[in-house]
């Protein structure tokens, strides 16, 4: 990014925040300074709509990331759903956190400001996105809890996806809220953790998610969609479908290898 670029960026952020600020949309616990952007472009709801309407979602959108050479795919086995059977489809909003440098007594004693926050990334995005938190992979502390999703739900997300520990789970699996997270704990991230950066590249298990990207999650994983091919994987995974619609029809009927063979190969070779 050149200069002029850079000094171009940060105006319209600090446009945006103003903007947002007078609508009431801004919590203040994250410095300016900290939101690399507000506004950008999202996936069209018609779009993510088709998305959930894939039968195998990340299997196939699996598959077209890795022919387009792309990392973008976390396995269930490692970040895993709390709520078995959820499925989700929508535009990546980004928060990074990183650990406080005071022991937690002394962040109590010192009446420090907590500064984990989500709140500000709820009410800085749109219905519909999807929070995607990143804490290094951190197993010992809650990035968020019950009355973080709660919130989230609220303002329309329809999901969080968390490099990090969560806790309250039976509170988030009552108000039936879809995460996938790295682990669960009971003790608190206050006074350990710090948001450091909103919708700024983040490092989840080990892709890099951008705020703007499509993330679509089920049983089976994580899988990420850079921005600008989100309309195009969705043309050939449908596609992709419908061919293996045919191929299951056609097995189930007992039909001659000679039938199944073309279908084959447009799928896998």
């Amino acid at each position: 990014m050149t200069a002029l670029e850079k000094l171009s960026a940060e105006t319209s952020v600090a446009q945006d925040y103003d903007d947002y600020n007078a609508a009431g949309r801004i919590w203040g616990q994250v410095p300016r300074d900290r939101i690399t952007k507000i506004r950008f472009p999202r996936a069209s709801q018609e779009v993510t709509a088709r998305y959930l309407a894939l039968a195998d979602m990340t299997t196939t959108v699996s598959d077209l990331l890795d022919a387009r050479g792309i990392r973008g795919v976390i396995a269930g086995s490692h970040m895993p759903g709390i709520i078995p059977g959820k499925k989700i489809a929508g535009t990546a909003v980004t928060l990074r956190s990183i650990p406080e440098r005071k022991t937690p007594t002394q962040g109590a004693i010192d009446k420090d400001p907590i500064k984990m926050s989500t709140r500000e990334v709820y009410y800085l995005a749109e219905p519909g996105d999807v929070l995607v938190a990143d804490f290094g992979g951190n197993l010992d502390v809650s990035n968020m809890g019950g009355q973080s999703c709660t919130v989230a739900k609220t303002t329309g997300f329809v999901g969080s996806i968390v490099n990090g520990a969560i806790r309250d789970v039976n509170a988030i699996r009552d108000i039936d809220y879809p995460v996938w997270c790295k682990g669960v704990t009971p003790i608190t991230g206050k006074f350990r953790m710090e948001a450091i950066e909103i919708n700024g590249p983040v490092t989840v298990h080990d892709i890099v998610v951008y705020a703007g990207d499509l993330v679509v999650a089920d049983d089976s994983g994580i899988c990420v969609v850079p921005f600008d091919l989100v309309e195009e994987l969705i043309d050939e995974a449908e596609a992709i479908e419908a061919a293996e619609d045919k191929m299951r029809e056609l097995i189930a009927d007992k039909a001659p290898i000679s039938e199944l063979r073309p279908l084959f190969r447009k799928r896998y070779d």
